[in-house]
């Protein structure tokens, strides 16, 4: 017999706005952690351009940052097993990322 208190079908409906839909483009993570929380600074890093912003930061529980690295694994693999697998870069990330533009 079903409890009608808990329904079987636990659906969440979850919407995203136009803007948050659109997304931010971020080419370097920074992340840092205490004993409560895991921050996640997503940076945009222009070729040339000796300062970055951050774009985005997320702030997670322990917990949280333990699904989400599950969750990115697990997709990462998917992702390879169709794609191929994603090849790491050697070394540390330019901060010059190439010349600086001219006018």
């Amino acid at each position: 017999m079903q409890d009608n208190k808990n329904p079987v079908n636990n659906q969440i409906n979850i919407e995203i706005s136009d803007e948050v839909g659109e997304g931010i483009y971020s080419n370097l993570a920074i992340i840092t952690h205490s004993p409560a929380e895991f921050i996640v600074d997503f940076v945009k890093m222009m070729p040339g351009v000796p300062k970055a912003k951050v774009k985005s930061r997320i702030i997670l529980t322990p917990q949280h940052a333990k699904r989400l690295y599950k969750a990115l694994k697990e997709n990462v693999s998917k992702y390879e097993a169709i794609h191929g697998e994603i090849r790491d870069s050697e070394g540390e990330i330019p901060f010059n990322m190439g010349m600086p533009g001219q006018a």
